[in-house]
């Protein structure tokens, strides 16, 4: 249902200029934040910008155009046939992040409880047990050899996902896993400005679209592998992968094919880790960069756990740890561009938005809005301490909001939480010095050239 507004209401939409044929394609491939950013500061709340010939993007940036897009009008703004997901379903298929209708509702339906209650809290000691052995692992290395952090969250993570949700030993595969999905990542950045990419994905004889190609085969047979191994196992363990082969073979109305069943593993796979890993890099960064955060999480995180294995008891109080973790994803959110296709045409804000448009929303800008975020640009974890719940639901989106909001917030919070407090008992890390930190956005937002990081040993 659309809105209604009055002439005297409905206000013009400004246009950024761009180039006549490829629109600000080759500006967002180059530097998609700076690019968005800078549309916002010269702009404001909404601008359109030229895509591939006469066709504009809508680049929305106030909470209340969140609220309109995501919860009031929710039906009118699908993910297909926007290209961004037409590339991501190149990769993830028709999975739950990349699936609209009936195929989503049913697949949410199914997944939803795993995520819920005391499902969660059971997953709490595969995240510690993973972490206290990665810190023993750092315990052997030289006391004068850094280690790249991203790397090591990417692989931590992966195993805390193989190991909670598909009963998976990832371990002796997560360098073919890590290299696999940053050629794929990289790959998907360079497609993601380009308006024609949507034709070249279907072109696999381009040097591109086979190296793409080929890495996303790498995946699907790490995914093959994880799903057979699965299918020969006990059947009454039941983790989030038996429920969805459980649910495929009762015939239970999920309907659900090997290549629907491919597609859920593989979303779950890169989405359950992937974003939890640029979470916790930033966060340490963000630590190592600010010294009175750091000592007042270490404060806390001694008087609070102690010599104990963190648990999910203890994470109530853990308040600062908390607002350390919602502050690093509200500086450097994982997904950093939300894309909606806007089926018929509709006024958000006032400004109307013809049938068939694409709308861009960008956390990294939202999370930056100086109306709703004092001091946006720096680091200032105790305004976690302060809630105005209906300002920050819309103006706060790292999981995204209203019904098709992560599925997998609640995990992935606690993974944060637990995996954070974990190494700050044991290690305070601080960035290699002279090492020049840049964000380096692919298909979610990572540090560009990694993060080389110094251990101490604290206890």
């Amino acid at each position: 249902m659309s809105s209604v507004v009055t002439g005297a209401e409905r206000r013009t939409i400004p246009t950024a200029p761009g180039h006549r044929i490829f629109g600000l394609g080759r500006e967002f491939q180059k530097d998609p934040l700076g690019t968005m950013l800078g549309l916002f500061r010269t702009y404001g709340d909404a601008v359109r910008f030229p895509f591939f010939l006469k066709k504009y993007v809508y680049f929305l940036s106030h909470p209340a155009h969140v609220k309109h897009i995501f919860l009031d009008n929710a039906a009118n703004y699908t993910k297909s046939p926007h290209p961004a997901f037409l590339l991501l379903s190149h990769v993830m298929g028709n999975g739950l992040i990349t699936s609209d209708g009936e195929v989503w509702e049913r697949q949410r339906r199914l997944l939803q409880p795993l995520f819920q209650g005391h499902r969660i809290g059971a997953y709490g000691a595969v995240m510690t047990e993973a972490t206290i052995a990665m810190r023993e692992r750092w315990a052997r290395l030289p006391a004068d050899q850094p280690i790249n952090l991203d790397r090591e969250m990417m692989d931590l993570t992966l195993e805390i996902v193989g190991r909670a949700m598909f009963g998976a030993d990832l371990t002796g595969e997560a360098k073919e896993v890590g290299k696999a999905f940053n050629a794929v990542s990289e790959e998907f950045a360079a497609l993601m400005g380009n308006p024609l990419a949507g034709l070249a994905i279907r072109l696999p004889f381009l040097p591109s679209i086979r190296r793409f190609n080929a890495n996303i085969e790498r995946l699907d047979n790490v995914v093959r592998r994880i799903i057979g191994e699965r299918r020969s196992s006990p059947r009454d363990i039941q983790d989030l992968l038996m429920t969805l082969i459980a649910a495929q073979e009762e015939g239970s109305g999920v309907a659900m094919d090997d290549r629907q069943l491919r597609d859920e593993v593989i979303t779950l796979l890169l989405a359950g880790h992937e974003t939890t890993a640029d979470s916790l890099t930033w966060t340490f960064y963000l630590l190592s960069e600010h010294r009175e955060a750091r000592e007042r999480l270490e404060t806390e995180i001694d008087d609070v756990v102690g010599d104990a294995t963190p648990r999910l008891e203890h994470l109530p109080n853990l308040p600062f740890t908390l607002a350390v973790v919602r502050e690093a994803m509200r500086l450097y959110p994982p997904i950093y561009l939300n894309a909606r296709w806007c089926n018929e045409a509709d006024v958000v804000g006032g400004y109307h938005i013809p049938a068939n448009s694409m709308i861009t929303l960008s956390p990294f800008v939202i999370h930056r809005h100086p109306e709703f975020w004092a001091d946006p640009d720096q680091f200032r974890p105790e305004r976690f301490a302060r809630r105005d719940a209906d300002a920050e639901r819309h103006a706060y989106l790292p999981f995204g909001a209203g019904p098709r909001r992560c599925l997998g917030v609640h995990f992935a919070m606690m993974e944060a939480q637990l995996v954070l407090a974990t190494i700050v008992q044991r290690y305070r890390l601080e960035l290699v010095p002279g090492w020049c930190v840049e964000s380096g956005p692919i298909m979610t937002l990572r540090p560009a050239g990694g993060m080389p990081m110094n251990l101490f040993r604290r206890m």
